[in-house]
């Protein structure tokens, strides 16, 4: 085989859903993904298009407009019940079909719509081929390349491509293609619900490509490689150079894997234990934990002396009293010799026990046991998502086409936390910022979380901001 001639497959069709011979149950002439990559001079978000996030815990829909940057027109989110969506595949049909008919019914919005899909049963390879003009013969030379490149059976596999150029390498012209692999069941039964609902599935698209699109600034600041981390019902990276996606993978549960485990601690309901990590504050302070007071070693007793002779305290001489025998609401102010008088009957341990003592104003109002558990489950998911997050840096610096990360965009429900990017910033050892989707309608301020809306904002736009 030549290097300009394509592998003699071109007879063979790609198995992708914009192909009539696959016949899906649920749309012809889907595609996926519907890329956004490279496209010039676009500020159409697809008139009445509609992004549609469902994530573990929670559905999205934005109807957005492109003005330098992408703002949300129309925008909605509901719960979603436990279980319905886990680690960001469709578990139960009918619940979020309920949900879905539940959430446009109370909207004004259209029911076209594109949805994201995120999870472990999604694949993204860059591959370099032979320049190849001709469509059909490019799309057999990607399948070819598939068969190594895609860890999934390409019979149960949905196929879509999306040419990046053509670049100079030492062996000569190559052109650069994202290859993007879902399984087909997954995709069926994610598009069945839509359809079941009322809704017409305009296309399909990688939530990863739509963070990218929504977030993405055509500034000094987002040039070079720009990690993007949406934490919410579950944890999406993605690393860019521009608006060109370079690596994608799903980290972790995100903020409701921590609502599920601390309402299991608990025992309570999980919308319970959502609001609650929605409501704490990881940066207050952290007050010393006095159910149980800390140890206290005596000191090494002195040699025995001849103990005094005990004597009758005089008459109007008050005779000292420990602390513990006076409750603390008896207790008056008393006069310095008597504090003096007190404190020398005390014992070391308890001259210790005392000085550690906070006083009231020390202690943080909200900190109890319950406050103690939240914490701990939000800083162990933070150590989880930030060690899967040096892992994905490393292994993108040894790929051969990778590199150094000059900047970490963080988005999400985890911003509805105070703290989190503070507490993950410090984890990384690298600088977070926090970016959510700008509003079109200052109507919708405080109706619903701008920072949960960056991929479905980003599904219903084409394109990024040029």
């Amino acid at each position: 085989m030549s290097a300009s001639s394509p592998p003699k497959l071109a007879t063979k069709k790609m198995p992708s859903l914009s192909n009539p011979e696959l016949k899906l149950p649920t749309l012809r002439g889907l595609k996926l993904p519907s890329l956004g990559f490279g496209r010039s001079g676009g500020r159409r978000s697809g008139a009445d298009l509609v992004g549609l996030d469902i994530q573990p815990g929670l559905v999205a829909a934005v109807q957005a407009r492109v003005n330098g940057a992408i703002l949300a027109e129309r925008a909605c989110a509901l719960p979603l019940p436990s279980d319905t969506v886990r680690e960001g595949e469709v578990i139960d049909e009918d619940a979020l079909c309920e949900a879905l008919r539940e959430l446009f019914a109370s909207s004004r919005l259209g029911k076209r719509v594109r949805v994201g899909i995120a999870n472990q049963r999604t694949v993204m390879r860059t591959l370099e081929l032979p320049p190849v003009t001709d469509r059909k013969e490019l799309a057999a030379a990607v399948r070819f390349q598939a068969q190594d490149q895609v860890p999934m059976p390409l019979t149960n596999a949905v196929l879509d491509f999306h040419p990046l150029g053509i670049i100079d390498t030492p062996a000569g012209p190559r052109q650069k293609i994202v290859l993007v692999a879902a399984q087909r069941d997954m995709i069926e039964r994610l598009l069945a619900a839509v359809r079941r609902a009322g809704l017409r599935a305009e296309g399909v698209d990688l939530s990863a490509f739509a963070l990218i699109r929504s977030l993405y600034r055509p500034d000094a600041e987002h040039a070079g490689r720009v990690l993007y981390l949406n934490v919410d019902g579950l944890t999406n990276l993605a690393i860019a150079e521009g608006t060109a996606c370079r690596f994608t993978r799903v980290i972790g549960g995100g903020l409701e894997a921590m609502a599920t485990e601390l309402a299991e601690r608990r025992a309570i309901a999980l919308s319970d234990a959502r609001a609650l990590l929605a409501e704490f504050d990881l940066n207050a302070p952290v007050a010393a934990d006095l159910s149980v007071p800390a140890p206290v070693e005596e000191p090494a007793a002195a040699p025995e002396e001849e103990a005094p002779e005990e004597q009758t305290p005089e008459e109007g001489v008050p005779e000292a009293v420990s602390p513990e025998a006076v409750p603390p609401e008896a207790e008056e102010p008393i006069s310095p010799e008597d504090h003096d008088a007190r404190e020398s009957a005390m014992s070391y341990a308890e001259t210790v026990a005392a000085a550690m003592a906070p006083t009231p104003a020390q202690v943080p109002k909200s900190q109890t046991s319950s406050d103690v558990e939240v914490r701990t489950v939000l800083e162990n998911g933070i150590r989880e998502i930030s060690g899967e997050v040096r892992n994905s840096l490393d292994f993108h610096r040894a790929q051969e086409s990778g590199g150094e990360v000059s900047r970490i965009v963080l988005s999400g429900s985890a911003l509805d936390v105070r703290g989190f990017a503070e507490a993950l910033q410090l984890s990384l050892g690298l600088d977070v910022h926090s970016e959510s989707v700008g509003l079109a309608d200052a109507g919708l301020a405080g109706k619903v979380s701008t920072h949960r809306l960056s991929v479905a904002a980003g599904l219903a736009a084409l394109e990024a901001p040029q």
